[in-house]
């Protein structure tokens, strides 16, 4: 059970990281970066994704409270 819960936890804060990283991607795209920046914007923001996942993965097996004694 505790695995299910972590992994549906991980999946939402991805999400919603996901999310977030869009929508600063676009506000730089409004604001003026060109589009040629915009691969580079995509690179950088799926490794800083990929780093808060796995960091969100390490601390939620190792500190998420066990479910049944």
């Amino acid at each position: 059970m505790r695995p299910i819960a972590i992994l549906i936890e991980v999946l939402i804060l991805t999400g919603v990281i996901y999310c977030l990283f869009l929508a600063v991607r676009l506000t730089f795209l409004d604001v003026g970066f060109r589009p040629k920046y915009d691969r580079f914007v995509k690179w950088a923001f799926g490794v800083v994704g990929i780093v808060l996942t796995a960091f969100f993965i390490a601390h939620l097996t190792l500190f998420y409270p066990k479910l049944l004694p």
